[in-house]
């Protein structure tokens, strides 16, 4: 059996990547989330956690030592310079590690869960790039109710992301999430379907 066919998944913030995912989980992918990853990269104990205690301070740890991602989410959305900091140190090791993983899976599909994508860049290894799309009026709606914050806070989370027509024109498949879930998961089952396709004739 040969390598694995690529797919990396990504959209703006609260575009339901998560709910695509989880999906194309069930349907039989593999995944692996950048997220989860980003997490790890930044554990105590890690490298990455020491660098970015190097470039914060100590006043973004938590009283066990952990990072307080809340208050680093607030000091990178209010600053470029911080945010761009932050990706240096983290984003490189992501990379790696879902290059890594990607590469110990023989055949089938692996979708790598990558919410920034744009910003990250390096990934001209995978076979598909497929972004999730939502107005940016949904995308806040979500975001309130999803992380419990105020409408200024999700407007600047969605405008320090890259311009929704930079994610679209590196998209080779664009999936739209503008309405229910249910539709939604009718669009995911019939992209899972194309991508079988695919993996029989490349």
């Amino acid at each position: 059996m040969g390598r694995a066919y690529v797919v990396a998944l990504s959209g703006g913030v609260a575009s339901g990547k998560t709910a695509v995912a989880d999906r194309l989980q069930a349907l039989g992918a593999i995944v692996l989330d950048a997220d989860q990853l980003a997490r790890d990269v930044v554990a105590p104990g890690t490298s990455g956690l020491s660098e970015v205690v190097a470039r914060f301070g100590d006043g973004i740890l938590k009283p066990d030592g952990s990072l307080d991602r809340r208050a680093m989410r607030e000091r990178i959305f209010a600053s470029d310079a911080d945010r761009r900091a932050l990706e240096a140190i983290v984003h490189p090791r992501v990379r790696d590690a879902l290059r890594t993983g990607a590469e110990a899976v023989a055949g089938g599909i692996v979708v790598l869960a990558i919410p920034l994508l744009v910003e990250s860049g390096h990934y001209g290894w995978v076979d598909r790039t497929v972004m999730i799309d939502a107005r940016a009026a949904i995308q806040q709606a979500r975001l309130m109710k999803r992380d419990r914050v105020d409408a200024e806070l999700a407007r600047k989370m969605i405008a320090a992301q890259v311009p929704r027509s930079m994610r679209l024109a590196i998209a080779d498949e664009v999936i739209a999430n503008d309405d229910t879930l249910d539709a939604l998961q009718h669009r995911v089952d019939a992209t899972w379907t194309r991508w079988q396709a695919l993996t029989r004739t490349r």
